[in-house]
């Protein structure tokens, strides 16, 4: 059992999962770091993390959620914060409707959909167990405008964002949900975006792409905010305000 607060993130051996875990080890809690493939990565960071620990899973399997979740269950009884970050995508253009396929479509949904609801349905035991759980979603601004990687990819995401009003709705008062919508990240998967990355600084109104540490630190600030629940948070640089 740890004497400090514990967090899983999924998703979190590299990019935005990563950052998240570095912050809320920094804030002073227990860390679970996961991932589905990036094993040494995601063991890395543990080892370099006070307390913490890697679990592998992929969130798209129930049985490996359940897996997940018994393991922190065993080692620390409670969650106090579940950060459901994993997801996946593929760059199929808009337009190019033979390539987003029955397969991709199941593959996308079943990690950013499915993937997320299990995870939270099996947290929730845990989260109401510490008497003031949180779930925070890492969805997209794909899926607030009409824009993403894909259109599987910005339909999950639209998803998410549902799922999350509905969920908060379903679980409090002793677990709250939310969710922050990202627009462009630097990390490992944009690092390809090079022509994006340029209209993006050149046309939002804060005038730069995001960083993974900007969405960490708006989990910590949505994680104090006790009275915020069923909110999905732009973080966008104002990307929302361009017609």
């Amino acid at each position: 059992m740890s004497s400090k607060p514990v967090a899983l993130v999924t998703g979190s051996s590299s990019g935005i999962g990563a950052a998240i875990a570095r912050r809320l080890s920094a804030e002073g809690m227990t860390v679970v770091v996961n991932a589905a493939r990036s094993a040494e990565a995601g063991r890395r960071l543990a080892e370099s993390l006070p307390d913490a620990r890697f679990v592998q899973a992929d969130i798209s399997d129930a049985g490996q959620v359940r897996q997940l979740l018994d393991e922190v269950a065993e080692e620390f009884g409670v969650l106090d914060l579940l950060v459901n970050n994993a997801g996946v995508t593929r760059a199929i253009p808009h337009t190019d409707l033979d390539a987003a396929t029955a397969e991709v479509w199941q593959d996308i949904l079943g990690v950013n959909v499915v993937g997320t609801w299990q995870t939270s349905a099996a947290a929730m035991p845990l989260l109401r167990a510490s008497g003031a759980g949180h779930i925070v979603n890492i969805s997209s601004v794909a899926g607030v405008r009409p824009a993403g990687s894909s259109i599987p990819y910005a339909v999950s995401k639209a998803a998410v964002n549902h799922m999350t009003r509905l969920l908060a709705g379903a679980v409090g008062p002793g677990v709250r949900v939310n969710a922050i919508a990202p627009g462009l990240v630097d990390t490992p998967w944009t690092e390809a975006f090079t022509e994006i990355r340029e209209r993006v600084r050149q046309a939002v109104p804060l005038r730069r792409t995001g960083t993974p540490e900007d969405i960490a630190e708006l989990v910590v600030g949505l994680h104090r905010s006790a009275y915020t629940t069923g909110e999905v948070v732009l973080a966008d640089g104002g990307a929302h305000l361009l017609i």
